[in-house]
């Protein structure tokens, strides 16, 4: 008995090393691959902030071409988040604390189909539907509230502005976030839910005193991975939107994004040319930026990990 124990006990370490160093090996692959995706953008951007030829640095040129990109990019992105997150966390909650058992596993089966909609078909149903019946939409908010930067300028004729992308990437990032807040909100101990309930509050007050505190970081973390989301989409918004000039207005045609203006300008930017050079710059900038989008929600997290589902 003992001479079996001791094999056991020894397969039982050997598998403890190989599956440790299979987790290490992940990690560091994952590493290495960030590592070579920014070497390569860093490298093959060079000529569009390096010219020999032209002096040296040309890095104005290059910030006055990524400046009206990187602000309409924000803009879409931002919109998209300010509609879904609100959304996403009210349809969580009411799966998780609301919506009879019988129900709340198909409307999260519904709504975790909307991740599964290729970007492409949410491109067509914003420019060919959304668009267009956004339209009275755009004239009513030019009338009544044209004295606002944002609704100001002439409506767009055709729908296809950077409110409709924003709210196209708004229902594309509303199944993430809505899942990753169900899994928190489910996961709230049970006792600090009874034990409001237990001291007379109702459900809306146990769930501020026990749900939201404990699904603080999580709530963020969802949020934080949507914006990621909304950050890098490309076919959606190079369907709907119609590029244009940088301008504060919602409602007028106009503005672009990073990804609409690497996926419309890739294809025809000929081999090792200056214009390729650039796409592959701003490629870099839109990398930087959700590693830094990425590194906030970490931080953001980090500061209410007590509250976090891992506890």
């Amino acid at each position: 008995m003992t001479s079996s124990l001791t094999q056991s006990d020894k397969r039982g370490v050997a598998g403890d090393r190989v599956f440790s160093a299979l987790t290490v090996s992940a990690g560091v692959l994952i590493l290495l691959t960030l590592a070579f995706v920014a070497l390569f953008l860093t490298v093959n951007s060079r000529d569009a902030v390096y010219q020999e030829d032209q002096g040296g640095w040309i890095l104005t040129a290059f910030l006055d071409y990524a400046y009206p990109l990187v602000i309409g990019t924000l803009i879409a992105s931002f919109i998209a988040l300010i509609l879904a997150a609100p959304i996403a966390v009210g349809v969580a909650l009411y799966i998780s604390h609301y919506a009879p058992p019988r129900f709340s596993k198909g409307i999260g089966y519904v709504i975790d189909l909307l991740a599964a909609i290729p970007s492409v078909v949410y491109g067509a149903w914003g420019m060919s539907f959304l668009g267009p019946a956004l339209i009275p939409v755009y004239g009513w908010l030019h009338e009544n509230l044209g004295f606002i930067p944002f609704f100001a300028g002439n409506p767009s004729q055709t729908g296809r502005t950077i409110f409709t992308a924003g709210v196209v990437l708004g229902v594309m990032i509303l199944p993430i976030i809505t899942s990753v807040c169900r899994e928190i909100f489910i996961q709230t101990p049970k006792l600090h839910e009874e034990a409001a309930l237990a001291l007379g509050a109702t459900r809306w007050e146990m769930i501020k005193m026990s749900v939201f505190p404990f699904a603080r970081a999580g709530i963020i973390s969802g949020i934080m991975l949507g914006l990621g989301r909304a950050l890098g989409e490309t076919m959606a918004v190079a369907l709907v939107l119609s590029p244009g000039m940088l301008t504060a207005s919602l409602i007028s045609s106009g503005n672009s994004t990073i990804p609409a203006e690497i996926a419309l300008g890739f294809p025809e930017a000929p081999p090792g040319s200056e214009r390729q050079a650039q796409l592959i710059a701003i490629g870099l900038v839109l990398f930087l930026i959700t590693l830094l989008v990425n590194m906030t929600a970490r931080w953001i997290v980090s500061r209410h990990k007590e509250f976090s589902g891992a506890n």
